[in-house]
């Protein structure tokens, strides 16, 4: 039986730590044997930015997606091989734009979660368009900026409704700063959002196909400390919540690889985050979990290469709403119903079986490329690459500690399997 090559293309920015982590593990995996004893072998290759004829047949099988929601030229080229070639992305180049959490609220509050109430403002100044002012002029009309804050209620935060890595948020506490953070808004489109007052946890969800990293978040700790390692700081009905709306979210616009941010306050789940088109897999942050996001990466690259599992571009969405609008489901039927839809989508019992069984080995294989010296040397590359020489020792001891760690529990954890 001939051995099949698939090719899997990455659109990159600046990123250069978890690019090296997912070449070296899938390098380290070799040959994959797959349903009916086919074999399978990967290889990666990083995309050139360069003219393309729209008739080009892409090289690429796969496609992970780091760079369009922000570069045109990628994202045209993106959608051009999804409707022409059925190349497999991720994510979706036609729902997934940094914008699309506007989107993302409208659909979550049709689905009946727990969305804070949010309003979309204009502009505070006029956007770069010579039509602009005589539309304007002729058919914007005036709002009362403080009427609205007061409906929402104090506080309250005013974030991009296209925003990323925080960009442009502020917290808002009364009249004087809802009026200076507007101001300061520009040409930036606006979302004015209800805080969740006196939540419980801040949970941030990392999904990578059918699977999913519940951290603790820390939103205020600087970047490297935002992730704590701690395991069961939410109750069983809490973390099953939390997960199933970051899957839903992701089956709902067809993403597979995102992260969602939910508060918990009172035993009440409260999604304020949940389309992000670049989620966070940076060593420096992720730390104790980037082991757990490159396995997940690969394993789910592998599963849809190898099982011909085909890119699925359309939503289907009245499969959600009839959930939404049933009036005899209980928000927990809801949730459970979503979760179903959800699980289908991502071929979850499928997946599990195609790991267990393809992929016995891959956790011992990356356990020990973590805990060895081409692992550390990453590492040390990293820190050097992100943060000034005076701190390099500081954050490569941070970084090691933390590594270290996820090398015994896991040391402890295949021994116990």
């Amino acid at each position: 039986m001939a051995t099949q090559r698939h090719l899997i293309g990455m659109l990159l920015g600046t990123e250069e730590d978890w690019p090296r982590a997912f070449e070296e593990i899938l390098r380290r995996l070799g040959p994959v044997t797959g349903p009916g004893g086919t074999k399978h072998v990967f290889d990666t290759e990083r995309i050139t930015i360069e003219p393309f004829s729209l008739r080009d047949r892409p090289r690429y099988d796969l496609v992970i997606d780091r760079l369009a929601y922000w570069y045109y030229h990628p994202r045209e080229w993106l959608k051009k091989v999804a409707l022409m070639d059925s190349a497999y992305l991720l994510n979706s180049p036609f729902t997934f734009q940094s914008m699309e959490k506007h989107a993302a609220y409208c659909a979550m509050m049709r689905l009946g979660l727990k969305v804070p109430e949010t309003v979309l403002v204009p502009y505070k100044n006029p956007v770069d368009n010579a039509r602009y002012a005589y539309t304007a002029a002729r058919y914007n009309k005036p709002f009362d900026l403080d009427a609205i804050a007061e409906q929402i209620g104090y506080p309250l935060f005013m974030k991009p409704y296209d925003g990323g890595a925080w960009r442009g948020v502020s917290m808002i506490r009364n009249p004087a700063e809802l009026h200076a953070a507007y101001d300061q808004s520009g040409e930036m489109l606006m979302h004015l959002q209800k805080a969740v007052e006196g939540y419980d946890v801040f949970a941030r969800s990392l999904s990578i196909g059918a699977e999913t990293m519940v951290m603790k978040f820390q939103p205020d700790q600087p970047m490297h400390q935002r992730y704590a390692v701690e395991h069961d700081f939410l109750s069983p009905l809490e973390g099953a919540e939390v997960v199933t709306i970051g899957r839903l979210v992701n089956a709902f616009f067809r993403w597979e690889f995102n992260s969602c941010e939910t508060l918990v306050a009172g035993g009440e789940v409260y999604p304020i985050d949940y389309a992000n088109a670049c989620p966070d897999v940076a060593l420096t942050s992720l730390h104790y979990y980037f082991p757990w996001a490159m396995k997940a990466l690969v394993k789910w690259c592998v599963f849809a290469l190898v099982t011909g599992r085909g890119p699925r571009l359309d939503l289907a969405t009245e499969q959600y709403f009839a959930i939404a609008d049933d009036p005899e489901f209980s928000y927990r039927n809801k949730l459970a119903a979503y979760r179903e839809l959800a699980d289908g989508y991502f071929d979850t019992v499928r997946y599990r079986e195609f790991c267990a069984t393809s992929l016995p080995d891959l956790d011992h294989i990356v356990l020990s490329w973590v805990a060895g010296p081409d692992f550390d040397a990453l590492l040390t590359e990293t820190v050097r690459s992100v943060y000034p020489p005076h701190e390099h020792d500081q954050f490569i001891a941070h970084l090691r500690g933390l590594l270290g760690l996820w090398v015994s529990e896991e040391s402890s954890r295949l021994r116990a399997a």
